[in-house]
């Protein structure tokens, strides 16, 4: 062998010689482990049905409609939430046979990230609910929010209304039994319709045989004042009950 090749085999084996071995270059497992304290907090609206207090209805058991506000309402006013949605037609002098809750979004933030589903915990512990009759709707950026909650907890509505919202088709396997009926302007230039038309499809690939879609073709974003005017509607959602 000439001095050259020696040289070059002999910084090849320096190199290997260098590297880790196979039991060296094993990964180890490991976990993270931290204790969190955070507080939870949202301002609310709330309707409680005629006849709730009356000594002969101390055992019943009412409804709860649970309503998202757009994104417009975010704040820490609750007077602004009577602009649209039951709030609105509360104050008009509507009163639905349910509670009522319409919690407020602080400002600057998105549902997505407050405390909804502990809301409705706080909810069955402090009034007379009926678990099998737990409703959530929502417009605008409540009805992303309607579409988000109703994901992550898809066994625990009765029913959703989601209004000119959107979300994640993915995760409409999720709600393979629930009962939805959703609302879109066609001319909604804030929110496409094709963000609800999109959901409404792959909830209907998923197998869910109880959707509901209405599409008012002349409507812009503003889909939710026909929407919650629509008698039918209120009919449907206190017919529904969860499903053990």
């Amino acid at each position: 062998m000439n001095p050259r090749s020696s040289l070059v085999a002999l910084a090849a084996l320096s190199l290997l010689a260098a590297l880790p071995s196979a039991a060296q270059a094993q990964q180890s497992s490991a976990t993270f482990t931290a204790s969190v304290t955070r507080q939870l907090s949202l301002n609310y609206l709330v309707q409680l049905p005629e006849g709730y207090d009356a000594p002969e209805n101390a055992g019943k058991k009412w409804p709860l409609v649970v309503f998202l506000h757009g994104a417009g309402e975010r704040g820490s006013d609750l007077s602004v939430l009577k602009k649209h949605g039951p709030p609105k037609l509360i104050e008009a002098g509507r009163r639905f046979p349910a509670v009522v809750i319409s919690p407020q979004c602080p400002a600057d933030s998105w549902w997505t990230d407050q405390p909804v589903l502990e809301l409705v915990d706080h909810a069955e512990k402090t009034y007379r609910l009926d678990p099998a009759r737990l409703y959530l709707t929502g417009l605008s950026m409540g009805g992303y929010g309607t579409w988000h909650f109703a994901s992550q907890a898809p066994d625990r509505f009765a029913a959703i209304v989601p209004i000119c919202g959107g979300g994640v088709p993915y995760h409409m396997r999720k709600l393979g039994k629930l009962p939805v009926w959703a609302f879109h302007g066609e001319k909604d230039t804030v929110v496409p319709p094709e963000e609800s038309v999109r959901l409404i499809n792959a909830l209907e690939k998923a197998g869910n045989t109880a959707v509901k879609y209405t599409a008012y073709p002349e409507a812009g974003h503003d889909s939710w004042t026909p929407a919650y005017d629509t008698a039918e509607l209120w009919d449907w959602l206190f017919a529904q009950q969860r499903q053990p």
